[in-house]
């Protein structure tokens, strides 16, 4: 199993939040405040970064992983000891030549790390004595309902976090991403429709629809929104300088735009309602912030707290299993384990807490060594999670042992073996290829398949003519419509319209027929490996004809 197959993390096809900072240090027995400011890097004059890690070294494993993997913009920050030692922004904030540079205060799009901060906020109520992790979901909020009566009724407040409901990988992505207009209330209303197809409590598949789920528990048990809480509880209790809940509006200029993104930012943002899951928008001044908050055993560093000692550990505790990646022999790991919004393993003979997180075109990827007292903090405006990889693991290695691998090499091997299969498979055996062509079928051939369709949790899908082609639109989505083409036995694959967003979730569509051979309903799968399109768990039921 691949390591983006043992942690895949979150991803969305649509764009869907800011604001200080500043690094001191006492310099020499004056106690005076120095600060060095060298173009787009900010770092205290007399803090020193973990032994066996330069400045040098952090600068050129990034420009080597832009360079290899085509990324426009990168920030790093690394805390050690208890200070913020390094932060610093290369490249620019967009695919655009002229967007302007990075720098230690733009705003990325942090994805699954936002999971984090939803484990965080649970936490703070568990710290008030307003919730406990064993507490029954349906006891707190009795709307919550799954498909099995017995795992509604005994799903705790922990099985929320732990990617170990019994649901399929990326169950219910669609409710939350690929242009979706749905909201907490109408997912909540859905959740009893989803499939499981694994084991309550023992299989793992990674998960982002119960996040938003522990997101509405946050907002049940608080009285506030899930972003009024975040941003004030958490965000600005530890002070986190330019980070937000909520996405970033037209007038904030200090913005990164992901891969596939037009840039322009809308004139207010509405709640979103996967953010519990992957709502948070960040700087690495504020991510830095944040991971030297929660290695100061959940203090600021004057004194603030925002979580307990015992409820970090909490965090950082192994709840469920995960397997092995293949990359583990490389790492010395021989466990990894999930917690509350964050990954563990061994990690060179020490515990690594991380997460990675992938939203609108952007990765992010968050790494402490508690043993060392170190963190990592690692923001691309760039859908390659292979760049951001190399860059994690080459400065954890050497903050670890001083040394590192070559991680770009080792993540460029793998994307290209990856990229090799698909060409290979695409060009053999794919949809168009010679051994299975597509084919023409005549109007009155497509008008069978024309009607309105009903899947019991994403709702209504559209299929009508438009110029002699057979057109599939979504219901709650501002925009997923794409063309089907033909191939034997009422097989069909819906190539999206949005190209630039929507291309890898291309999809094969597989119509059935009742036994008078009308058309009843379909079933559908990604062409490709997006796990977030879950069009697998769809089974929509034609409910009439034109």
């Amino acid at each position: 199993m691949s390591q983006t197959q043992v942690f895949p993390t979150m991803r969305s096809n649509q764009t869907r939040s800011k604001r200080r900072f500043s690094m001191f240090a006492q310099c020499g027995a004056l106690a005076a405040l120095c600060l060095v400011v060298a173009g787009t890097s900010v770092q205290a004059a007399t803090v020193s970064l973990p032994d066996g890690l330069t400045e040098k070294q952090i600068d050129d494993v990034v420009d080597k992983a832009r360079q290899a993997f085509d990324v426009p913009g990168v920030a790093v920050g690394v805390i050690h000891d208890g200070k913020i030692v390094f932060a610093k922004g290369y490249g620019r904030k967009a695919d655009n030549e002229k967007s302007g540079q990075v720098d230690t205060s733009t705003l990325f799009a942090i994805g699954s790390n936002s999971k984090e901060f939803t484990a965080t906020a649970l936490a703070t109520l568990v710290d008030e004595g307003k919730l406990k992790w064993t507490d029954r979901v349906n006891d707190i909020m009795p709307e919550f309902r799954v498909s099995d009566p017995w795992i509604t009724r005994d799903f705790r407040v922990s099985d929320l976090l732990t990617h170990h409901s019994g649901m399929g990988l990326g169950a219910g992505d669609l409710m939350l991403f690929s242009h979706s207009t749905f909201t907490r209330k109408d997912i909540l209303a859905a959740l009893p429709y989803m499939p499981f197809t694994g084991r309550f409590r023992a299989d793992y598949a990674y998960n982002n629809l119960l996040y938003v789920v522990a997101g509405a528990l946050v907002e049940k048990v608080s009285g506030q929104t899930w972003e009024h809480y975040v941003q004030t509880r958490l965000i600005d209790t530890a002070a986190l300088p330019a980070c937000h809940s909520t996405f970033p509006v037209k007038g904030q200029a200090d913005v990164a735009a992901g891969q596939g993104s037009d840039g322009l930012l809308p004139d207010h943002a509405d709640p979103s309602a996967m953010a519990p899951a992957g709502g948070v928008w960040c700087s690495v001044n504020g991510m830095n912030r944040w991971v030297q908050t929660l290695l100061n055993s959940g203090q600021t560093v004057d004194g603030r707290k925002v979580i307990s000692l015992a409820q970090r550990d909490a965090l950082w505790a192994p709840h469920a299993l995960l397997p092995l990646p293949d990359s583990a022999d490389r790492t010395k790991s021989h466990f990894r384990a999930y917690g509350y919004g964050w990954f563990m393993e061994d990690f060179y003979g020490l515990k690594r807490v991380w997460h990675t997180g992938t939203v609108s075109g952007m990765v992010s990827y968050v790494s402490m060594l508690p043993e060392k007292n170190t963190g990592l903090v690692v923001l691309t405006n760039h859908d390659d999670n292979h760049a951001t990889y190399s860059i994690a693991l080459t400065i954890s290695s050497l903050i670890a042992m001083g040394k590192s691998d070559d991680w770009v090499a080792y993540w460029q091997n793998e994307a290209r073996k990856a990229q090799a299969k698909a060409a290979q498979e695409a060009s053999t055996t794919g949809p168009g290829s010679p051994a299975r062509p597509f084919i023409t079928l005549s109007a009155s051939e497509l008008k069978e398949y024309v009607g309105l369709y009903h899947d019991a949790w994403r709702g209504d899908i559209c299929l009508f003519l438009k110029n002699n082609a057979l057109v599939m639109e979504f219901g709650k989505a501002d925009g997923l419509s794409g063309t089907l083409s033909a191939l034997p036995h009422d097989l069909f694959v819906a190539k999206w319209q949005n190209r630039a967003e929507d291309a890898g979730d291309d999809s094969y569509v597989q119509f059935e027929r009742d036994m008078s051979g009308k058309v009843t309903g379909f079933h559908m799968q990604v062409v490709g490996s997006d796990f977030s399109f879950d069009a697998q768990d769809l089974h929509p039921l034609k409910v009439s004809a034109p």
